[in-house]
């Protein structure tokens, strides 16, 4: 099996990166829409994918399913998701062997979320605490997998204060981690800040931006509460105006996005990663827009 291309030599090519975020399909008819997605999607080449992993593993086979497809039918060069949530160490070590033996060098380390049901995180039986044990884990048993993490520029939400999440995430990239992708976010002062506060902090890995590009008001609201992001009021007064008519929102939602992204890439961004819903259309809207 051909190894994929490490997103780190991709981060040295002085361009700015285009990438998408998948889920993965719960049913036949999900898999079959997210297929038809990604067929769009090749046409804007975006330079990797990622899919995301369940709560305890719920969702590994589909997740492993997913990445296949999406690498082996359409060429993407695939992040897997993968978290410390219900898994032993030795499940995380044959979980990671196994992407290993079937190519993929490029792994996006999770601590996750609790279970569904539960509001605390708690290590399964001798699985890990925190997402930079699982990065160490990573790169003590592949030294040559490219890591990415997650960053909260606007704290993660179990974090007791800003200060404590940073140096949870220098902790992350201590371990190895190759690079960071923020959670998302709707004015890019508070990535700026964040990018700024990280360099103070001694982190220097690339951050990427993690932009989502509205579909809904209800939505998005349930979104930002769950990971502590903030929507700026213009923002809302837009989408409160647009009465939840979905061509409406759509069309704020990516003018709200596209307007951040070249402000982003305009300052120095390397790049961006769009949190697209297993949907295409938006990320066709803002490629076609930034192409102008």
């Amino acid at each position: 099996m051909a190894a994929d291309r490490s997103i780190s030599e991709l981060l040295t090519l002085q361009r700015p990166l285009r990438s998408l975020e998948f889920f993965p399909p719960k049913d036949e008819a999900q898999l079959q829409a997210m297929h038809a997605a990604a067929t769009s999607l090749k046409r804007i080449s975006p330079d990797f994918v990622s899919v995301t992993y369940g709560a305890g593993g719920t969702t590994r086979d589909r997740t492993a399913r997913a990445c296949a497809m999406l690498r082996d039918e359409f060429g993407f060069t695939v992040m897997p998701h993968l978290t410390c949530v219900g898994h032993t160490a030795a499940d995380l070590n044959g979980i990671s062997d196994q992407l290993y033996s079937d190519g993929f060098r490029n792994v996006m380390a999770l601590r996750g979320d609790p279970p569904k049901g539960e509001t605390t995180f708690v290590p399964y039986h001798d699985g890990l605490r925190y997402g930079s044990d699982l990065v160490a884990l990573l790169r003590q048993r592949h030294p040559d997998l490219c890591l990415g993490v997650g960053g909260y520029p606007e704290k993660h939400p179990e974090a007791p204060n800003a200060a404590v999440d940073l140096e949870n995430l220098k902790r992350k990239v201590d371990a190895g981690a190759s690079f960071i992708t923020t959670q998302l976010f709707f004015d890019n002062a508070v990535y700026y800040r964040f990018v700024e506060k990280c360099h103070a902090h001694g982190i220097t890995v690339p951050i990427l931006p993690g932009i989502m590009p509205v579909l809904s008001l209800k939505q998005i609201k349930r979104f930002t509460e769950m990971c502590g992001t903030t929507l700026p009021p213009t923002l809302i007064t837009r989408l409160e105006a647009a009465a939840e008519i979905p061509d409406v929102v759509e069309i704020i939602g990516i003018d709200w996005a596209l307007d951040q992204i070249r402000g982003l890439l305009a300052n120095g961004a390397p790049g961006y990663h769009l949190y697209i819903m297993n949907r295409a259309k938006s990320a066709l809207a803002l490629a076609a827009g930034l192409a102008a």
